[in-house]
């Protein structure tokens, strides 16, 4: 077994995937619609599917936003320098709200940020111990 995707729903397809792609680096590998069900899939990546899980993003016609709840967390992203990489993505447009530092309790450096919908994003230092 492995993980294939994660799915986010999202309001604006084409804001999300400009973010995704210009904030975070990734690359749209596929898209389609479903007229009958009225909605479209976007799967962004850093490699392909076969050897790597991705987002699915999707879209409901007609649906600009959503109630994320209190059970959603956060997507982590593994990057070489957590300081660079928020300075990069402030450049690019990225809407950072947590500003690279050590993590609370402990000495991970991570930041956050948030997508257009207001999903956030952990960026972790690759130096980081998995425990």
């Amino acid at each position: 077994m492995r993980m294939l995707h994660t799915m986010l729903r999202v309001g604006d397809l084409d804001k999300s995937i400009a973010f995704y792609s210009d904030v975070l680096g990734m690359t749209e590998l596929r898209r389609k619609d479903y007229p009958d069900g009225e909605f479209t899939l976007a799967f962004m990546g850093y490699g392909n599917e076969e050897e790597n899980t991705v987002l699915e993003l999707t879209h409901n016609w007609g649906v600009e936003s959503y109630d994320l709840g209190t059970a959603y967390g956060h997507i982590a992203i593994e990057v070489d320098d957590v300081y660079k990489a928020c300075d990069t993505m402030k450049q690019t447009g990225g809407k950072v709200i947590r500003d690279a530092g050590p993590m609370n309790a402990g000495s991970t450096i991570i930041a956050f940020l948030e997508d257009p919908d207001g999903y956030q994003i952990e960026l972790i230092g690759k130096d980081h111990k998995r425990t």
